[in-house]
């Protein structure tokens, strides 16, 4: 940036304390208001967003209403520029609404959309029955236990969900419910932590905030199901900005990407890879080659060595297990390449809202790219490009590295640029295009200008939010939820029944914490906190799991039990490595049997599309005649060990 330009970011600028504060405080008030908001919400008796257009209105109302305010009051601080000072009440009121506006927008515009239904965006459809089940173990357990197996430590990092599950023995929530308040204030929180540090590092608070609700916006828009790597996500491009201070001389910001990188490794690891190894080592390097010194490869270091000590609170059990570990590990956690993972991301030709300002983030880019802050994203969005690339030649080692999830983080650094270069633009543009300087009042008048075409942009994208999120919304009204109920009203799947079967496996004196259950059925599972003899596919299985080990012993079993006799088949169960079933949940008929009780094994069949395929296995219906009870409940057979 020009000097005059670095003149005017100056203007708000704060200390390093007082940024600290600022962070502390907007985390604080963001998550209270999102509470707070949630509760609300929950207290107003509103139609389904599947059958009523009501909160879609309501929606789009709260988001005007909120986007109208703060960018009133970010022009109002503007123009207190030209003034030298403000009065005291309206810096602190600005300041406040402004720190908790991503919160607003989140409340808003996902919030009140999913206010009438006790679930999240895609109810639990597909990898949300797996990030419930993970939440529903959080909750019950606060150590580092599986989301499914007994005895292990957790593989998929236990950050997110650990949080989430004190969140609902706060609020006294199961851990499938609390998915939701925890989803938005995970969210809400995130985007209001980037006003402070976006404020700190362009030293202003309007553009600190149309970043902070430009990337919230995005990141509802197209990654919201996700939580606990979208909040990693929207960091990104301040963490590119930190690179360049941190490998330029600034302690304070090599701390902040050891912190940034130790909390994602403890939320996403796929985040924290591409981030660590293709935007932070690589702005490392060119800082490297640029400026001759080997000053910022020992940066590195201590990123490396303060991120992995972060890191080390949620892996260490983990790495423990695989250290100890006698049977081989397995995961085919990559094993997915949907068709959005074979193409490249180009928010820049999208027509919509985002796409104009990610072409003027592209130009923008290019003609500063002189500039250390602004080449560092530069550099980041290479590295994030050739994250993508790799993810699909990689696919000739029969793996991927999932670079399609990459794709909101090339969306927000873009959209990040285009709101600098329209910053930059009202700074220096028309003056620059003029040769006359305009008045303080016609300044005044660019000013305003600028922020209706902002405001109004800004608006027209985020009121299509819901919209985006449609299908998404639908399914958290028409899945059923761990009370039976859907929130439309409709009738109920057979997911009905899954209170009455935890009633029956109480009964007989099975807690959840201390039963290891077979079943197929995945929500049952996620609504209660049974440990499962198997996970449900062996994408979301811990690779110390022996995921086809215990497939092929279920089979036996399954097998076997044609020719066994009740007693046999128990021991059949107990001479198992590891602790055998003490319930089973099939479909089939007590009554009738047929051709036997169901259940069904998930063979992972990748690189084929869809990368699942499940087949049925039959037991026995006579092996459980003794020793165990038995009960019909709705289309279920539930045998529990008596």
């Amino acid at each position: 940036m020009t000097e005059s330009l670095a003149m005017e970011y100056d203007a708000d600028r704060v200390s390093r304390r007082a940024s600290l504060a600022g962070i502390a405080a907007a985390a604080l008030g963001g998550g209270l208001v999102t509470l707070l908001g949630f509760f609300a919400f929950k207290t107003v008796s509103l139609p389904a967003f599947s059958t009523s257009m009501v909160t879609r209105a309501l929606s789009t109302a709260g988001t005007v209403l909120t986007v109208a305010v703060v960018g009133a009051l970010c022009v109002w601080w503007i123009n207190d520029e030209h003034k030298g000072s403000r009065p005291r009440w309206r810096a602190w009121l600005t300041t406040a609404l402004c720190y908790v506006s991503p919160a607003l927008l989140t409340l808003t515009a996902i919030g009140l959309p999913l206010s009438a239904s006790r679930l999240w965006l895609d109810g639990v459809q597909v990898d949300q029955v797996f990030r419930s089940q993970f939440l529903t173990r959080a909750a019950d357990m606060s150590s580092y236990a599986d989301m499914n197996y007994e005895g292990l430590p957790t593989f998929y990092p236990l950050g997110w969900f650990w949080l989430g599950g004190r969140l609902a023995n706060l609020l006294g929530m199961p851990g499938w419910e609390v998915f939701q308040p925890w989803s938005l204030i995970s969210l809400a929180v995130a985007g209001c932590i980037l006003v402070p540090v976006w404020q700190r590092l362009s030293g202003s608070l309007p553009v600190a905030t149309a970043i902070a609700l430009v990337t919230t916006a995005v990141t509802l828009t197209i990654g919201a199901e996700e939580p606990y790597s979208a909040v990693i996500a929207m960091g990104v491009p301040a963490v590119a900005v930190l690179c360049s201070r941190a490998f330029s001389g600034s302690w304070l910001s090599t701390a902040g990407i050891a912190i940034y990188l130790g909390i994602s490794a403890c939320f996403y690891t796929l985040f924290t890879g591409a981030v660590a190894l293709t935007i932070v080592s690589l702005i490392a390097l060119t800082t490297c080659v640029a400026e001759r010194t080997w000053l910022p490869a020992v940066r590195l270091a201590v990123i490396a060595v303060g991120s992995l000590a972060i890191a080390a609170i949620a892996w260490t059990p983990y790495v423990l297990g695989v250290l100890r570990a006698t049977a081989p590990l397995e995961s085919t956690a990559q094993h997915y390449l949907p068709e959005e993972g074979t193409q490249i991301p180009a928010p820049f030709l999208s027509l919509s809202v985002i796409g104009l300002i990610s072409i003027i983030g592209l130009v923008y880019l290019v003609i500063r790219v002189d500039e250390p802050d602004i080449r560092a994203m530069s550099t980041a969005l290479v590295g994030a490009y050739l994250w993508t690339v790799a993810s699909m030649v990689t696919t000739l080692a029969g793996t991927t590295l999932l670079g399609f999830r990459l794709e909101v983080v090339v969306v927000v650094l873009f959209a990040t640029a285009g709101v600098l270069a329209l910053a930059e633009i009202r700074l220096m543009g028309l003056p620059t295009l003029y040769p006359a300087r305009f008045s303080e009042s016609t300044s005044k008048r660019v000013t305003v200008v600028f922020a209706l075409i902002l405001g109004i942009g800004g608006v027209y994208y985020a009121q299509q939010i819901p919209e985006a999120n449609e299908s998404a919304l639908d399914h958290a009204y028409t899945d059923t939820d761990g009370y039976g109920e859907r929130a439309d009203r409709y009738t109920s799947d057979s997911a009905e029944n899954y209170l009455k079967i935890r009633e029956f496996i109480d009964a007989q004196g099975h807690p959840a914490d201390e039963t290891v259950v077979l079943t197929d059925e995945k929500l049952f599972m996620a609504y209660n906190p049974y440990f499962g003899f198997n996970a449900f596919t062996s994408n979301y299985a811990n690779p110390l799991g022996e995921f086809s080990t215990r497939n092929l012993q279920i089979e036996s079993w399954a097998e076997r039990s044609w020719d066994q006799t009740p007693g046999e088949f128990a021991k059949a169960l107990d001479s198992a490595t590891w602790r055998g079933p003490d319930v089973f949940i099939f479909r089939g008929d007590l009554e009738h049997p047929k051709d036997g009780y169901k259940t069904h094994l998930a063979e992972d069949i990748y690189p084929n599309q869809p990368n699942v395929r499940y087949r049925a296995v039959f037991f026995n219906p006579d092996v459980f005649d003794k020793g165990w009870e038995t009960a019909q409940i709705g289309p279920f057979v539930v045998a529990a060990r008596a």
